[in-house]
């Protein structure tokens, strides 16, 4: 029997250790190792199923567990012989794949929506009842298969295209010195066509026309409106002349007595169509990446801490207050607080930033972050869809289905558009047969038909929507998450920021920063009684009092008699002496001269620090001063918003005097102090009254009404959950230089949207003309039906193209 070394978990595909405790299972005299008890149980029910895979490229029976080359397609694993087939696969799966590419199934509870219009929402795939286009996964899933339109249409795509080839080949021969007509018979050739289109138009353009009809029938006229009419009439007309030529006026038969037809002209313009359509949905999966990579950044697996030893379960079996392992190299499995050990882990995936943070016992930890030195263990806080991760997905699946407010200007052409066409089209039909020369018929059905054909809502549709899920993908690769496009939008127009102070601009961790003694004692008595005393307080400037002496070696004593005075300090006793902290006031009630220390704590205030008197015994003893130090990136981003030509106001509920001196060192335009989140949201209103466009960036409960208010508000990740559902923007880890990212990707995006809509306006408006004929008269141009159905396919193609360039957008 054959000892299991670095196998592959056949169910999986997973390489296993062969370390002791991993699941086994032995099956025709092989012994198979898990990477958990969940691929174990699956194998063992059904082993034959997982034992052996078929090379795809061959043909060959490859034993799973110990293929040394696989591939994983359309959320399927493969398995190879050889590297020269697993190239072969890479390079052109679709080609091995045939008839078994077959998208996976559903998740339980998926819904569908239409990428132009989201007030659609369907429990299974269909078509849009408005436009006509397939529905598609709410949110993509990291393994899900691929596209069951783009299957279909590939499978419809590779039986058509021979048919029309040979088609056109048959009607276009003579001009490539292959006379078909001549050696076949007039009436052979045109009924070989009508064999070979027959296929391609009614059964490869099946759901064309199957769009088209639910178009009409529910009223909402779109581009398959227009190709079902143009096709559908080439078709029948050339299907009559077939049939029964007779009924057509003599002079457009030809000295056979032959109609023209036009099958030619309806194969290869379903199969331009189906081509177009081909490059379309494989340019709107990329749209998606940046959700499945997101998605991939979770692992498949977790390694659980028990009493018997370490175990790898499935990520999804993972409860809250359970213990995991995360070993070098590895993805930290959900979130949670590590419990034991000590490691750097890169945390680039919900910060833009590639340093590394230090993590020990203590520290939190974010599920898909990358653990890179050090190993530790780890306790489960949020686990499924409670995850940083999975809000993060949640989220920017939202925001690629929102509209911006610019989509409602495609919405309204768009509404005119079909029946517009549709009267071009008889327009054209008309003065053709009126006016056109010699054969007046065959003008104006080629006209028509190629009016029909070229037309193209379906770019002006997509125009909008495409950007918007490739902008706010490429911000969450950034740590910017867009809730809505209509934030997004308005972002690009805002002129002023108003910044709360605390947790903002700050830490939101006051620290201790001096200690000032008076003759009679030394700086470390003072602050030994301070923090004796403010242990008994639960102020986050008693905590950094605290902390500051046992970061300097001093262990505070027990204080007894401790109270606290709203508004002023606390008072106890330490040691049997009577101490007091806190500010004038509060030393005035004690019946303590502040007067002596009147300067330092001025100084010490202009420093933007909070002062607090020491008195011990009725007597001035020294000071203490705590400060929220400014964040590390907050100068540079305030330069680059400044830069941007942003006005920035602060409006914080600090005192005037810390809030000021904030300012100076920032360079701040405006400065509101001491307000109330009621005054924070009516200083909101009256920039916006004013004419102000206004965006808001905070992190409290405080700032909610303000953020709620703005015209974009935008909350740190790392604060209170209500200023993240007030917000349009979430910066994942509260670092203001996302701003000025979420800023350039505002301007890019409204910059690529009015690109996008120029190009389909610029096509239809130089397209139809020229579609009708109106360079005929001047240079003898007339565009074949077959030109336009290519001109057609690429315009969509074209603004889907120009979208996906803001996936490489810099955002430094």
């Amino acid at each position: 029997m054959r000892a299991a070394v670095n196998d592959r978990d056949p169910v999986c595909g997973m390489i296993v250790d062969s370390e002791a405790g991993k699941p086994g299972f032995s099956h025709a005299g092989q012994d198979y190792r898990f990477c958990s008890t969940h691929c174990r149980d699956r194998f063992a029910a059904n082993p034959t199923a997982f034992a052996e895979a078929r090379d795809p490229v061959c043909g060959m029976t490859v034993n799973r567990a110990t293929a040394a080359r696989t591939a994983k397609h359309g959320g399927e694993r493969f398995y190879f012989c050889s590297a020269r087939c697993q190239e072969r696969f890479e390079a052109a799966p679709e080609d091995f794949l045939g008839d078994r590419l077959a998208p996976a199934p559903a998740p339980a509870g998926a819904q569908y929506t239409c990428p132009m219009h989201q007030e659609i929402v369907e429990d299974q795939p269909d078509d849009c009842p408005i436009c006509g286009m397939a529905l598609e996964p709410m949110t993509p899933c990291a393994d899900s298969g691929p596209n069951p339109e783009l299957v279909d249409f590939h499978r419809r795509l590779r039986l058509g295209a021979p048919l029309a080839l040979l088609v056109f080949a048959l009607e276009m021969g003579g001009h490539a010195g292959l006379p078909f007509a001549e050696w076949l018979g007039p009436a052979v050739t045109q009924w070989a066509q009508f064999i070979f289109a027959a296929p391609v138009v009614l059964w490869v353009g099946f759901p064309f026309f199957k769009r088209g009809w639910a178009s009409i029938v529910t009223g909402n006229p779109n581009m398959w409106t227009l190709i079902s009419l143009g096709v559908g009439a080439a078709f029948l007309f050339s299907l009559a002349a077939v049939l029964a030529p007779g009924l057509f006026p003599e002079a457009i038969r030809d000295q056979h007595g032959r109609a023209p037809i036009y099958f030619e002209a309806a194969a290869v313009i379903v199969i331009l169509v189906l081509v177009g359509q081909v490059m379309e949905l494989n340019a709107r999966e990329k749209t998606g990446d940046a959700i499945r990579a997101l998605l991939d950044l979770a692992p498949k697996t977790a390694r659980r801490v028990t009493d018997a030893g370490d175990e790898d379960v499935a990520l999804d079996e993972v409860k809250v207050g359970e213990r995991l392992r995360v070993r070098p190299g590895e993805a930290v499995p959900v979130d949670g607080v590590v419990i034991e050990g000590r490691s750097s882990v890169d945390e680039s995936m919900i910060t833009g930033e590639p340093i590394e943070v230090e993590k020990a016992a203590g520290e939190t930890v974010t599920g898909g972050t990358i653990n890179r030195a050090g190993s530790f263990v780890m306790e489960a806080r949020n686990v499924g869809a409670d995850t940083v991760l999975s809000r993060i997905v949640g989220m920017v699946a939202v925001a690629q289905r929102s509209r911006a407010p610019i989509q409602a200007v495609a919405d309204r052409v768009a509404g005119y558009f079909v029946p517009t066409v549709v009267g071009a089209a008889l327009l054209a039909f008309a003065a053709w047969l009126i006016f056109g020369p010699a054969p007046a018929f065959t003008y104006a059905m080629v006209a028509a038909v190629s009016v029909l054909i070229i037309a193209c809502p379906c770019a002006l549709g997509l125009a909008t929507p495409m950007s918007i899920m490739v902008a706010t993908g490429r911000g969450a690769q950034s740590g910017v998450l867009i809730r809505d496009a209509e934030a997004l939008e308005r972002f690009a127009d805002v002129d002023t920021l108003i910044v709360d102070k605390t947790g903002t601009l700050t830490e939101g961790r006051p620290v201790l920063t001096d200690v000032v003694a008076l003759e009679s004692f030394d700086e470390g008595e003072v602050l030994s009684l301070a923090a004796a005393l403010e242990q008994g307080s639960e102020h986050p400037l008693a905590a950094a009092i605290v902390v500051g002496a046992v970061k300097r070696g001093i262990k505070p004593e027990q204080s007894n008699e401790f109270e606290a005075v709203t508004g002023k300090g606390v008072r106890g006793a330490v040691g049997g002496r009577a101490v007091a902290l806190g500010n004038a006031a509060m030393m005035d009630e004690a019946g303590v001269s502040s007067t002596e220390l009147g300067d330092r704590v001025e100084a010490l205030q202009g420093e933007g620090k909070t002062a607090m008197f020491v008195a011990v015994d009725g007597a001035p003893a020294g000071l203490v001063a705590v400060a929220d130090r400014i964040k590390e990136t907050t100068a540079e981003a305030l330069r680059l918003l400044h830069d941007e030509g942003l006005r920035i106001v602060m409006a914080t509920g600090d005192s005037r005097r810390t809030a000021e001196a904030v300012a100076r060192q920032l360079g701040l335009d405006e400065v509101h102090a001491e307000v109330s989140p009621e005054e924070k949201h009516d200083l909101v209103v009256k920039l916006k009254v004013e004419g102000r466009k206004v965006a808001m960036a905070g992190d409290g409960v405080n700032d909610a009404p303000a953020l709620a208010a703005a015209d974009v508000g935008i909350a740190m990740g790392t604060g209170a959950d209500v200023a993240m559902e007030s917000a349009g923007v979430t910066l994942v880890k509260g670092d203001l230089r996302g701003i000025a990212r979420a800023r350039l990707l505002s301007h890019a995006t409204m910059r690529n949207i009015r690109q996008n809509l120029f190009f389909a306006f610029a096509y239809n408006t130089i397209g139809v003309p020229v579609a009708a004929g109106v360079l005929f008269p001047f240079f003898g141009v007339l565009l074949s039906p077959i030109v336009a159905a290519a001109a057609m396919s690429l315009s969509s193609v074209s603004v889907i193209g120009n979208a996906l360039r803001l996936r490489v957008k810099k955002l430094e």
